[in-house]
Order: C-alpha cells, then sequence, then structure tokens
C-alpha cells in the first residue's frame, strides 16, 4: 500500500459516534440522548446524557413521561446537553461545537447560546413541530448558533465488550 487509508470516518461521523454511545448510558426508558462538546480544533471537551442530577437516584425518582408534574421525569431530568455543558471543568466553550442526537429544547438552546457554543450537530428532529424546539431554533438563529443536521453515511459499528 503506498498511501493512507482511505476508509477512514469523518469527524462527524467520529462525534456523533461518540454521542450516540454516550446516550446508551441513560437510565430513561423512553428517550435516550448523548451529547458531546468538541473544541475548534477537533478535541473533545465534554459529554453529556439525559439522566438525574448527581446524588438522585435512578431507582428513586420517576421515569413515566405521564401523571401529575411531580410523578414524571419531567421536573427531574438533566438533559444531555446541559449535562455536557456543566461537566466541562474547563474553562470557556467560547467557539465549540455540540454534536447531540435529538434536537434541543429551548432550555438546552439557552444554555448552549450562553455557554458561547457556535455550532450544534443534531441527528433526530422528531419534536421539531413543538413550542420547545420552534422556540429554541429561534434563539439559535438570533445568537448566530449554526446547526445542522447530521448525513447519515449507514456506516456500521460494532462493538463488543
Amino acid at each position: 500500500m503506498d498511501g493512507k487509508r482511505q476508509d477512514y470516518i469523518t469527524w462527524d461521523e467520529y462525534f456523533m459516534g461518540v454521542a450516540m454511545l454516550s446516550s446508551m448510558r441513560s437510565k430513561d426508558p423512553n428517550t435516550q440522548v448523548g451529547a458531546c462538546i468538541v473544541s475548534e480544533d477537533n478535541k473533545i471537551l465534554s459529554m453529556g446524557y439525559n439522566g438525574f442530577p448527581r446524588g438522585c437516584s435512578d431507582d428513586e425518582f420517576p421515569w413515566a413521561r405521564e401523571g401529575a408534574p411531580l410523578d414524571n421525569k419531567y421536573l427531574y431530568s438533566t438533559h444531555s446537553e446541559l449535562n455536557a455543558i456543566l461537566n466541562y471543568r474547563g474553562g470557556s466553550l467560547e467557539g465549540a461545537k455540540l454534536y447531540v442526537s435529538l434536537f434541543p429544547c429551548n432550555e438546552c438552546a439557552k444554555a448552549i447560546i450562553q455557554a458561547g457554543i457556535k455550532t450544534v450537530v443534531y441527528d433526530s428532529d422528531k419534536y421539531s413541530s413543538t413550542p420547545e424546539v420552534i422556540a429554541s431554533k429561534r434563539m439559535l438563529d438570533a445568537a448566530g448558533v449554526r446547526y445542522y443536521r447530521y448525513q447519515h453515511t449507514r456506516r456500521s459499528v460494532c462493538l463488543e465488550l
């Protein structure tokens, strides 16, 4: 062989793969979301997945999607994007890129903007017609945060652990 290997994965494939792998840590029985924050020079800065805050037992807090507010997950769970931002211990995230498996909600958009993240690469946008995602896109647009959908290559990865 006279040259480098040609079938290596792209940066987008690599970092979305890390976000997807992170989502597999989520205990949520309905929606598993992962996020990976990357520097401008393609270094992983932080990762996160959706779940309950540190010290809040996955066995004691509710995972239900329905029911009274105090009896479902929404008041207790932290989204993957916010977890990734809060997990970062290195200083500023100014100019970083966020890879996430589900388009960010309005609350995560606020954190993304305030953290200085400039690009969001997302996989699914299944809640695109909800007020939370519409508001998210309005804020991201107003703040000049670029976002685009990850383009699947249909490459498969098999992990045997």
